[in-house]
């Protein structure tokens, strides 16, 4: 069975878990960097990572950009946000349903 992850600072992930998702509050690069890893190859079919912690492991994230499994999405955070979140929640929606239905 396939599972979902949260990765970001504590205060941005926290309230995830109530949802039943995986949350790893983490924002150390290295460390963020061996979880994405780590969750990979241990049936973690998505990855949810907020904008400032995707911002410091852009390498590690591009090694899965063109591969089925694990699909990570950037989300907005409580704070640093670039909008790259948003731009990346759009993406998804519209490869998954063929149009951008959350446009203003």
């Amino acid at each position: 069975m396939f599972k979902v992850a949260v990765i970001g600072d504590s205060a941005s992930v926290s309230g995830f878990s109530a949802l039943g998702l995986s949350v790893f509050p983490e924002t150390e690069p290295q460390k963020i960097s061996q979880l994405i890893t780590r969750l990979a190859v241990n049936d973690f079919a998505v990855i949810y990572i907020t904008e400032p912690a995707a911002a410091l492991v852009g390498d590690t994230i591009d090694k899965y950009k063109n591969q089925q499994l694990p699909s990570i999405v950037l989300i907005p955070a409580i704070n640093g946000n670039t909008g790259d979140g948003m731009r990346s929640v759009h993406e998804t929606v519209e490869k998954a349903v063929g149009s951008d239905i959350l446009k203003n």
